[in-house]
């Protein structure tokens, strides 16, 4: 019998695949959401913890860091899956009332997402925090502002552009890393490709089709932070405005930046 290259990859089933695939998204989109939310969260606490250098806290997120930064993502949602349902229970045994069972599913997956994404978005908000010159924080203080001033004019615009690239990155990696909550039971858009699969043993179009829809959601979450960066981009120092606007008025004089 002779053998077709259909037998072996379908690029017809890949498109039939998409539309069962695409009904998921919302679920993928609403897990890493909330994912964000708990890393934006728990990441800011640690980086101002280490920026601050308190010291118990800064001791505490540097052993936090250095532990879910040293273990697989897949392992802590195993962990979040059957540990927190563990303590729960511990609870109940001294005396609270907490019904485990009623509990959804999404909630492990994102906790378990959230804080592994929060060591890495910890990281991003530090750098961005330091990468405030430290002149300009000084001379604000020179001038009399106070320190609320300062951050609401100076550290918080400047940190906030310099970190926007990785907070891109860390919700580009929540939406590929939702492909792992299957493992605790949500029926999002990998775990639906393995419904479908099961079907027809077909699984090799699934994985294309699956592959297709987490590139076309990367490309337009790079161009929604590509206009959200231009609008928070901290424009040029008053000296160098200045200094243009001198240049533009006498054509002779030409401005050189060192």
């Amino acid at each position: 019998m002779e053998t077709k290259f259909s037998d072996y990859f379908s690029f017809k089933l890949v498109w039939q695949r998409m539309p069962e695939l695409i009904k998921k998204i919302p679920i993928t989109l609403e897990l890493a959401g909330l994912a964000f939310l708990v890393s934006l969260f728990v990441g800011l606490l640690l980086a101002v913890a280490r920026y601050k250098k308190i010291k118990v806290l800064g001791a505490v997120a540097t052993g936090f860091l250095s532990i879910v930064r040293g273990t697989p993502m897949l392992i802590q949602l195993y962990v979040a899956y059957y540990g927190i349902p563990a303590v729960l229970r511990i609870f109940n045994s001294l005396g609270a009332n907490i019904d485990v069972n009623i509990i959804p599913k999404i909630v492990y997956a994102f906790i378990a997402l959230g804080l592994y994404q929060s060591a890495f978005t910890s990281e991003t908000i530090r750098a961005a925090l330091e990468s405030v010159d430290k002149g300009e924080i000084e001379a604000a203080y020179a001038m009399g502002m106070t320190y609320g001033q300062i951050l609401k004019r100076i550290i918080i615009p400047e940190a906030l552009e310099n970190a926007l690239p990785g907070i891109d990155n860390s919700i580009i990696g929540l939406i590929k890393g939702t492909s792992l909550a299957s493992t605790c039971g949500i029926i999002e858009i990998t775990y639906q490709n393995q419904i479908l699969a099961g079907r027809d043993y077909r699984y090799l179009e699934g994985y294309v089709a699956l592959a297709i829809i987490y590139w076309a959601i990367t490309i337009i979450l790079e161009r929604i932070f590509k206009v959200v960066e231009k609008r928070v981009r901290v424009p040029d120092k008053p000296a160098d405005a200045t200094a243009a606007g001198l240049s533009a008025q006498q054509p002779g004089i030409s401005v050189s930046r060192a």
